[in-house]
C-alpha cells in the first residue's frame, strides 16, 4: 500500500500533466465501453427480432406500382389477395401456416375514452406467427372472417386506455366511427427490443378490415402483407420457391416476366443485421485499440519524463539502500495507478456516451459487468506493458551518477 500512496502522491505533485496522460486511456477505454454496450444492444435486437417472428418466417409483400418511371413504397402495390394466402397454405408442402395482413392506424373511441393505435386484420395463423396469445375471452373465428364480422380483440395498452381496470368483453367500440364489439383481450408482450409497445394494437378479421377499415389500391380485396411460415428452419429456401411457383401462377406471369410481388427472408434479413454488427463492432474495437495504443504510449514518454526529471531523487533512494526492485516497482506502479484512474474515468464516459446514444438515437446499449472488468483490466496491463521500459530504466541508473545530476 506504501508504494502506492507514494506513487499516487507523485502524479499529484503534477496533475494537469496526469489528467493530460491519462486521456488516450479515458478515451480508449470509454469506446470499448461504448463498443460492447452498443453491440449487445445491437444483438438484442436481432434476437429480440427473431423471438418476435422466427427465424423460418417468409415476407410476401406486393411489387410497388412502377407505372410513372418511379417505385412506390414497399408494399403499397395491390397485387396479393386473401386468396392467394388460401392457396399458398393448401398447396405447399414446406408451409406450416400464412397470416395475411392489413394495417391502418385509426382513431378508437369507446364513451369519453379515445386512443389512436394500430388496427391489424387478419386470420388465426397471427397468433402463432406473432407469438400472440389469448389472456380474456376468445379470438376471432373462421365464420366471423368469412362474414366479415365486427369484432375485435384489444392489446392489453388498447384495453387499459379505453377501459382502465374495467372488463372490456362484450362492449362496443367505435373505431374510424364503425362499431366493433370487443369478444377478447391479447395477453401482455410488453416492448419489443426496438421500444415500440407490441400491446398497442387491435386485431380484427381481415375481411372485416379489408372492407370497412383498409383501402388497399384500386381493389379491395387485396393484402398488404403475408406472413408465410415454413415448418422448419431448413426448409425456407424451398417453402420460398414454392410461394414463388404458386403465385406466379395464379397471376398468370409467363416466363421472363418479373414477379409481381416482392419475398423477404427474415433469416436473411437477420443474418445482414448480424453482419452488420460485427462490422460495426470491429470498427469500435479499432478505435478503442488506436486509443489505448497511443495512451500507452503518452505513458510511456511521460514516464520517462518523469525518470529523466526524478533522476536525484533515484539516486538518493538508491544510496539509502533501495534496491533496483525498488525503485523499478515504484515507477511501474505510477504507470499502473495511471492506466487504471484512465481506465475508471473512461469507464464513466463510456456509460454516460451510451446512454447518450441510447437516447438520442432510440438505440438499445446494454452495459455489462463483463465489458467494465475488461476495461479495467486491459487498462491495468496498458501501464504494465508501456510503463514496464521506463521502470526498468530507473532501476538501472548508477547511484553516483544520478546523485550528481542537477
Amino acid at each position: 500500500m506504501e508504494v502506492i500512496k507514494t506513487a499516487l502522491r507523485s502524479l499529484m505533485s503534477n496533475r494537469t500533466r496526469s489528467i493530460l496522460t491519462m486521456l488516450g486511456i479515458i478515451i480508449g477505454v470509454g469506446a470499448v465501453i461504448t463498443m460492447v454496450a452498443i453491440g449487445k444492444g445491437a444483438s438484442n435486437q436481432v434476437e429480440g427480432f427473431v423471438s418476435n417472428f422466427g427465424a423460418n418466417l417468409i415476407i410476401v409483400m406486393p411489387a410497388p406500382p412502377n407505372t410513372t418511371g418511379a417505385r412506390g413504397a414497399a408494399g403499397s402495390g395491390d397485387s396479393l389477395t386473401l386468396e392467394d394466402a388460401v392457396a399458398i397454405a393448401d398447396e405447399s408442402f414446406a408451409i406450416e401456416r400464412v397470416a395475411p395482413e392489413v394495417s391502418a392506424t385509426c382513431q378508437v373511441v369507446y364513451g369519453n375514452s379515445n386512443w389512436n393505435t394500430s388496427v391489424l386484420g387478419t386470420t388465426d395463423a397471427i397468433l402463432p406467427v406473432r407469438t400472440f396469445e389469448v389472456a380474456d375471452g376468445i379470438f376471432f373465428s373462421d365464420s366471423d372472417i368469412r362474414s366479415g364480422a365486427k369484432v375485435c380483440v384489444l392489446g392489453k395498452t388498447v384495453a387499459k386506455e379505453l377501459f382502465g381496470y374495467s372488463d372490456p368483453l362484450d362492449t362496443t367500440i367505435r373505431i374510424r366511427n364503425i362499431p366493433f364489439r370487443v369478444i377478447g383481450v391479447l395477453k401482455a408482450k410488453g416492448a419489443n427490443s426496438w421500444g415500440q409497445d407490441q400491446d398497442d394494437t387491435i386485431l380484427v378479421p381481415v375481411t372485416t378490415a379489408q372492407r370497412r377499415l383498409v383501402r388497399t389500391g384500386t381493389r379491395v380485396d387485396t393484402i398488404r402483407r403475408l406472413n408465410v411460415q415454413a415448418k422448419n428452419r431448413n426448409l425456407v429456401e424451398q417453402a420460398t420457391n414454392e410461394v414463388i411457383s404458386i403465385l406466379r401462377q395464379r397471376h398468370k406471369l409467363s416466363e421472363g416476366v418479373e414477379n409481381d410481388f416482392d419475398i423477404r427472408d427474415m433469416a436473411q434479413a437477420m443474418e445482414n443485421a448480424t453482419n452488420t454488427v460485427n462490422v460495426m463492432s470491429m470498427l469500435l474495437g479499432a478505435v478503442a485499440s488506436i486509443s489505448l495504443l497511443v495512451g500507452g504510449i503518452g505513458i510511456m514518454n511521460i514516464m520517462l519524463v518523469s525518470v529523466s526529471e526524478r533522476t536525484r531523487e533515484i539516486g538518493i533512494r538508491m544510496a539509502v539502500g533501495a534496491r533496483p526492485s525498488n525503485v523499478r516497482a515504484q515507477f511501474l506502479t505510477e504507470a499502473v495507478v495511471l492506466s487504471v484512474l484512465g481506465g475508471i474515468m473512461g469507464i464513466s464516459g463510456g456509460i454516460g456516451i451510451s446512454k447518450l446514444i441510447s437516447s438520442i438515437f432510440s438505440w438499445p446499449a446494454i452495459i455489462s459487468l463483463d465489458s467494465i472488468l475488461l476495461s479495467v483490466g486491459f487498462s491495468a496491463f496498458v501501464g504494465i506493458f508501456f510503463g514496464f521500459w521506463p521502470a526498468w530504466k530507473a532501476s538501472k541508473l548508477n547511484p553516483i551518477d544520478a546523485l550528481r545530476t542537477d
